[in-house]
């Protein structure tokens, strides 16, 4: 029973992590049809930041404050430099798009820096324990679930109390409209892609203080994960990316468990094969639906 309590934690935390970067992918999906593989880059973007910033001298806390403000900012001027250039292109130019923009990064990412990873210093607590009966609690494992509930229920309020909100979701079902209602699209894609950074770079804090280091590739496996946990709950669908990101991390666990350790390296295999087993029985993904939209 204690086994199974604690695998439990451990699944929630990871999904409530997966679920952070799935929301950011299907939201700039929904509005703009684009499958931003950039996505990855925004977390190592914001690891990259806190780590420049402890060679400074900053405290941790500041440190995560600044790597979230990265992300936010990184992902606006993505949107501005390279995706705005080729909105009204074919969805194929924005996959490569986003493609060649995640390879850009990377590479200048290695040109300053270095491949190795590299040790960044974070809240002291975050890495405790406690107990509840024979029950040991990672702090980590409450706070990556705590602060994903509230940022379910922060971006909820905003979608649905507040105009660039409101129009977010307009834009998600017909675009079109939206602008004939003399909606400004800049401002609408600006605020998605945002939203969309500020998750990614909340979720990268989390990853950094679960790893404790940072590296040029950090963002690819994650933003992989978010993808077919998208994919999985039905992309472009806000409650599917939720429920996706979930069910990924329930079902690595779970492996992880039931694999002997002959296999256990085979893993993730493992987990894509069963989503793709689901998905030929339900293409569309758990919530899917045949057009685009957030509702």
């Amino acid at each position: 029973m204690v086994e199974l309590t604690q695998n439990i934690l451990t699944a929630l935390s990871l999904g409530a992590l997966y679920a952070l970067l799935a929301l950011g992918l299907a939201m700039v999906f929904s509005v703009m049809g684009l499958v931003n593989f950039a996505h990855g880059e925004l977390i190592t973007i914001a690891g990259f930041t806190m780590y420049g910033l402890q060679g400074l001298g900053w405290p941790p806390e500041a440190m995560m404050g600044a790597g979230i403000l990265a992300a936010t900012v990184a992902a606006v001027g993505m949107e501005r430099l390279a995706f705005r250039p080729v909105r009204n292109a074919r969805g194929t130019t924005l996959l490569l798009t986003s493609f060649g923009l995640s390879i850009v990064i990377q590479n200048i990412l290695l040109a300053l820096t270095e491949p190795r990873p590299n040790a960044v210093r974070t809240i002291s607590w975050l890495n405790s324990q406690f107990r509840i009966g024979s029950i040991t609690v990672q702090n980590i494992q409450v706070v990556t679930t705590g602060i994903t509930i509230v940022a379910l229920a922060v971006l909820v309020i905003i979608l649905k109390r507040t105009r660039l909100g409101i129009a977010m979701r307009a834009a998600s079902e017909n675009f079109q409209v939206v602008r004939l209602m003399g909606i400004s699209a800049d401002r609408v894609i600006r605020g998605t892609f945002a939203i969309s950074g500020a998750l990614a770079g909340l979720a990268a804090v989390l990853i950094v203080a679960r790893r404790g280091a940072i590296d040029p590739y950090m963002g690819l496996i994650f933003v992989l994960k978010a993808f077919v946990a998208s994919v999985l709950g039905g992309f472009g669908r806000l409650p599917g990316a939720v429920v996706g990101g979930f069910a990924l991390g329930i079902l690595e666990v779970l492996f992880e468990i039931v694999l002997p350790d002959a296999l256990a390296g085979f893993r993730d295999a493992f987990v894509f094969l069963l989503v793709g087993l689901i998905l030929v029985a339900r293409p569309q993904g758990i919530f899917g639906r045949r057009q685009r939209g957030f509702a």
